[in-house]
């Protein structure tokens, strides 16, 4: 396979632009994943292998990714591939790992570019489970556009796996990095300068995410770039739910900001919009009628 060899200090590394399906072939889960009545079985891992022991037992921990949550992430990963269109799927790298010493012979007279024999067995995912279990499920739904798709790589090889094992940590331990429950949220798009903000963005998150939202995946992320059927942009829901929060700000900051509080809050909106659509009956989220339109939905908030 065509990569770049990157070297820095002591330590070399390399780029490579994976084929969807041929990555997908090679990479081992350590943990499982679910989607819709479909899983990805958490690979047998050996004894020995202390590295992908390490990882799966971070990802179950309380304070990685549980059960509830990475089903919720791959939902949403899934639909995050389905709605794009000009914006990369994968637009970050994958970061893998494989104990092997691979062969790198240069192409030409180039230094960096080359070709990089693959590995016998499978690799480790030290960065982007979730991604590719996502793209996994995407690969179910839609054979047709998988091989159009090549994964963003950077390969690490030959090394210990205490290796692979500090880098894992150094990539998790971060908090956004550990507590993130979406791959596209608001947090990763904006820098809000206020609480309210910040608090009207769990709840716009929710309205986006949770299973009983009546607006659930209905909400624009993507502007003009998305082709789905939605039906209100992000900022004009997030600006009349921040109104809203500014409103009730005192009596929020004496409740709590919490993500609890935020629950509270988004069960509110749920509710009300729940309550609309008995009352609109058909008219709810017909094309042919204003009830489910930007400006109506708007209003009712």
């Amino acid at each position: 396979m065509l990569a770049t060899r990157i070297r820095q200090k002591e330590g070399t590394f390399y780029f490579i632009a994976y084929n969807a399906v041929d990555l997908l072939d090679k990479v081992r889960f350590t943990s499982r994943y679910f989607f819709e009545g479909e899983e990805i079985a958490q690979a047998k891992i050996s004894e020995h292998d202390d590295v992908a022991q390490f990882i799966a037992g971070i990802e179950r921990s309380e304070k990685g990714f549980q059960r509830q949550l990475n089903r919720q992430k791959v939902k949403q990963i899934v639909n995050f591939y389905e709605t794009v269109v000009a914006q990369p799927m994968i637009p970050g790298t994958i970061l893998i790992f494989t104990d092997e010493t691979l062969r790198f012979q240069r192409s030409g007279d180039s230094e960096s570019v080359g070709h990089l024999s693959e590995p016998k067995g499978t690799y480790l995912v030290i960065d982007g489970q979730h991604r590719l279990a996502g793209l996994h499920f995407f690969r179910a739904k839609h054979p047709d556009q998988i091989a159009n798709v090549e994964v963003p790589c950077v390969l690490f090889d030959g090394r210990s796996g205490d290796f692979a094992t500090e880098m894992f940590v150094i990539i998790n331990s971060t908090h956004t990095r550990i507590n993130r429950s979406h791959l596209v949220d608001l947090y990763e798009k904006v820098s809000w300068e206020t609480p309210e903000k910040k608090f009207s963005a769990k709840v716009v998150n929710l309205l986006y995410a949770e299973d009983d939202s009546p607006l659930q995946y209905k909400i624009n992320r993507l502007g003009g770039r998305s082709k789905q059927e939605k039906w209100i942009l992000q900022a004009e829901l997030f600006n009349e739910i921040h109104r809203w929060v500014k409103a009730a700000w005192r009596q929020i900051e004496k409740e709590g900001t919490d993500k609890r509080s935020a629950a509270r809050y988004y069960k509110m909106v749920r509710d009300f919009f729940k309550a609309a659509a008995e009352v609109w009956g058909d008219a709810w989220g017909n094309s042919d009628y204003m009830v489910t339109k930007p400006v109506t939905l708007k209003a009712m908030i």
